[in-house]
């Protein structure tokens, strides 16, 4: 846990503050009826939930491909190389 001293402290204290006085502000001065219409947008996406995960990928894939002319080498064929005597 990172330990702030007195002065930030009092800043985070007073910028909280400020921001709930800006929200208030704000929310007097939306029509009712917008507001009205806000809250229940909030409560449908809050309702539908998070987004289901993404779907697994192969094994090995990266999720972005590689940039163009920067694709992996393949691999060394066996056969290609001289025996060793």
């Amino acid at each position: 846990m990172t330990k702030r001293s007195r002065h930030e402290r009092e800043q985070r204290a007073a910028q909280n503050v400020r921001i709930k006085q800006i929200t208030a502000d704000w929310e007097r001065a939306v029509p009712p009826e917008r507001a009205a219409a806000f809250a229940q947008e909030v409560e449908a996406a809050r309702a539908r939930g998070p987004r289901p995960p993404q779907p697994d990928m192969a094994p090995g894939t990266l999720p972005n491909p590689p940039r163009p002319g920067n694709e992996p080498r393949p691999p060394k064929k066996e056969e290609t190389r001289r025996p060793k005597y």
